[in-house]
């Protein structure tokens, strides 16, 4: 199975909405995380992560959830301006839609916690890539879930077609090398949308 950074959040983006089948989920940016790690002439490692994170799940099941790419920190500011010009040129955001399946979440119970494999879509650029992973679901209230990356997720670059990008990168930074896999982890969090529940017109009895 294919599995890279952008396919974990689908897989997040899947998870989010276990309660009830009527509400809708929002992802708590402030709360979330997507990191990378990078290896530069061989010995160097960085950790790299974007904090411009949004989604949602419609009480349809719905999903969409977003990376602004434009707000990628390597902690170098002519790194991540590079990184922006010429590794995400092909637009300020990736994003993933997929359907979700409510009824095989419901039996997370606040409290609990599974292991869940689900698939979705990702649009990267003028790519629109098929993502497969398994994610740690854990259920923390009745309005918040937690997910995370079951197991280290290893991204490949030729998969998104950045290759030549990072080419770039070497020779602008004049290294002798980057590693073509990174690997990545994630921390996602989506809160139930109790307002708009609670606004909702009532069910007659």
């Amino acid at each position: 199975m294919r599995k890279t950074v952008f396919g974990a959040v689908a897989a997040i983006a899947l998870l989010a909405a276990p309660a009830q089948a009527a509400d809708s989920w929002t992802l708590s940016g402030e709360n979330s995380k997507v990191a990378y790690g990078s290896i530069k002439k061989d010995v160097i490692g960085e950790i790299n992560h974007f904090t411009g994170l949004s989604g949602t799940v419609s009480a349809d099941g719905a999903v969409e959830v977003a990376i602004d790419l434009t707000s990628v920190e390597t902690f170098i500011d002519i790194r991540n301006e590079r990184m922006i010009e010429y590794v995400f040129d092909g637009g300020p955001t990736a994003t993933l839609t997929a359907d979700l399946d409510m009824d095989a979440l419901n039996a997370i119970a606040p409290g609990d916690a599974a292991v869940i494999e689900v698939e979705g879509q990702l649009a990267f650029g003028a790519l629109s890539v098929d993502v497969y992973t398994d994610m740690f679901v854990a259920r923390l209230g009745e309005d918040r879930v937690m997910v995370t990356t079951d197991e280290m997720i290893m991204l490949e670059a030729a998969e998104l077609e950045i290759d030549s990008a990072l080419d770039k990168l070497m020779a602008l930074a004049e290294l002798p090398g980057i590693t073509r896999v990174a690997p990545v982890t994630l921390r996602l969090m989506f809160d139930r949308d109790v307002k708009k529940a609670e606004a909702a017109p009532g069910q007659a009895g």
